[in-house]
């Protein structure tokens, strides 16, 4: 475990790659955008082949009974301000794999990355893992073309496993959805197609400070993988080297520090356990037909105030796919969201301030999230409704650590994203706050996020693209 979180580091803070340099990145994202061809239509539910309501209900099924369905639940809970509600849900019970390959070069670890379209990107090509797939698509209910790389994975060909963890997805959106994030190294050369190349994991990091590059899933992989303890006697160097003065090397500090964080693991996992407890959480199913407040057409289906998102559906055709054109549903939001953890040094230490946040779709009830997550609506018209909300909004950018747009993914979501911040607070910033809050090292977020259904995809895609070296752009 050692060995491999060190070498992760090292690949980290390695912003240039050996392979493929990062200004050619972008140009090759831009020459497979150009060469690639993608043609999207709206259609309506009635002209589509394999997809239909399903009698009275109305719930939208695809007539394998795979990939995924739309359907409509009733929410209760007594958490929150709205404590009652309904909506359409994305039904997707199938794991599936979110998977990297590595490999050493000059001996850092590179990560095999595939410039993927996904029909609801903004900007069509971005970079995503390896491999990118639901059962439904390995298992080729499609009938199109086998996944590429896919056999390192499904352990037909020998790989050692770095990382495997289950992961959980939107919780407003998708209900009790999880996939497989894992990376394994390969020592064998591997032929690469057009599409793929190697990139460290500092090139990556580098590459999520931009707009809409590094996609969802990439994000959620590189987010669960841990830097190791550091003992004393590195971050003592670190200090002695002014490591820890400048924000990424406190950043790096944090990652590595298990010794400097205001609460002890024992003391946060009692502290979330109570918040837990306090609250309760039913979701019932209910055809969509009947769901209260979204009317439901030939066209799709939509808030009778529109409001939160549309349901739309989509004709796609992308030239280099396992299969070329199909047909789907797709979520289309209405507005764009805002992310962002506020982090401070306490002790020395970079801490987040995490929040312990309730969705419909949660396996349980509560999971760890951003400090100000805002995905569902006008967020300018909430700023003193959400706590923290108006301090991020108002906070200098000197004090922006991180400010990028980052799409959600898009083989579900049509177009959307959301605005990532990481703001650090200044000196007069409270560190008392609500109960439904709590200040976490990175490294105790990095050691709680190895283990199934504490942080939330938002949380994670945010700290995936903290960086720990300070390369010029």
């Amino acid at each position: 475990m050692k060995e491999s979180s060190f070498r992760f580091l090292k690949s980290a803070l390695q912003e240039e790659g050996f392979c493929i340099s990062t200004p050619k990145v972008l140009e090759w994202l831009q020459t497979r955008n150009r060469e690639v061809k993608v043609r999207l239509e709206w259609m309506r539910l009635s002209e589509m082949a394999d997809w239909a309501c399903d009698g009275v209900a109305g719930n939208i099924r695809h007539a394998s009974g795979s990939f995924f369905s739309i359907e409509g639940i009733h929410v209760a809970t007594d958490c929150g301000k709205c404590r009652e509600w309904e909506q359409p849900i994305i039904n997707q019970p199938e794991i599936g794999f979110l998977g990297c390959i590595v490999k050493e070069f000059r001996g850092v670890l590179h990560f095999l990355v595939q410039a993927k379209i996904e029909p609801g990107n903004i900007n069509n090509v971005q970079l995503s893992p390896t491999l990118q797939a639901t059962r439904s698509n390995y298992s080729r209910v499609h009938r199109g073309r086998r996944p590429e790389y896919l056999e390192y994975f499904n352990g037909e060909r020998p790989r050692h496993v770095l990382l495997d963890q289950l992961q959980s997805e939107q919780g407003a959106r998708f209900l009790h959805k999880r996939n497989r994030n894992i990376i394994v190294e390969v020592e064998e050369d591997i032929e690469l197609s057009p599409d793929f190349a190697w990139l460290t994991l500092g090139q990556i990091k580098r590459l999520a400070q931009r707009n809409n590059v590094v996609n969802m899933d990439l994000r959620t992989v590189i987010a669960g993988i841990s830097f190791g303890n550091g003992d004393a006697g590195i971050l003592e160097i670190m200090e002695r080297m002014g490591g820890g003065g400048h924000y990424a090397g406190g950043m790096l500090r944090s990652a590595l520090d298990s010794r400097g964080g205001i609460h002890s693991i024992d003391e946060i996992i009692s502290w979330f356990t109570e918040q837990k407890t306090k609250h309760s959480l039913s979701v019932l199913p209910k055809g969509l037909q009947q769901v209260e407040h979204w009317v439901s057409d030939d066209w799709g289906v939509r808030h009778e105030n529109g409001l939160y998102f549309d349901i739309r559906y989509l004709a796609v055709f992308i030239g280099n796919r396992e299969v070329n054109s199909w047909q789907q549903p797709i979520v289309a939001a209405k507005q764009e969201g805002i992310l962002a953890f506020i982090v401070k040094r306490i002790g020395g230490v970079y801490h987040f301030l995490v929040q312990a946040k309730l969705e419909c779709g949660n396996f349980d009830v509560l999971e760890f999230a951003p400090t100000v997550q805002c995905v569902t609506g006008n967020y300018q018209n909430s700023r003193s409704s959400v706590p923290y909300l108006d301090y991020v909004l108002s906070t200098p950018r000197e004090r922006l650590r991180l400010d990028v747009l980052q799409s959600e993914e898009g083989g579900r979501f049509y177009r959307e994203q959301n605005r990532n911040l990481i703001v650090e607070a200044d000196g007069d910033f409270p560190e008392t706050c609500p109960e439904n809050f709590c200040w976490m090292t990175l490294n105790q977020l990095l050691t709680f996020i190895r283990y199934n259904n504490y942080l939330n995809i938002q949380a994670r895609s945010l700290l995936a693209a903290i960086r720990f070296a300070n390369f010029p752009e």
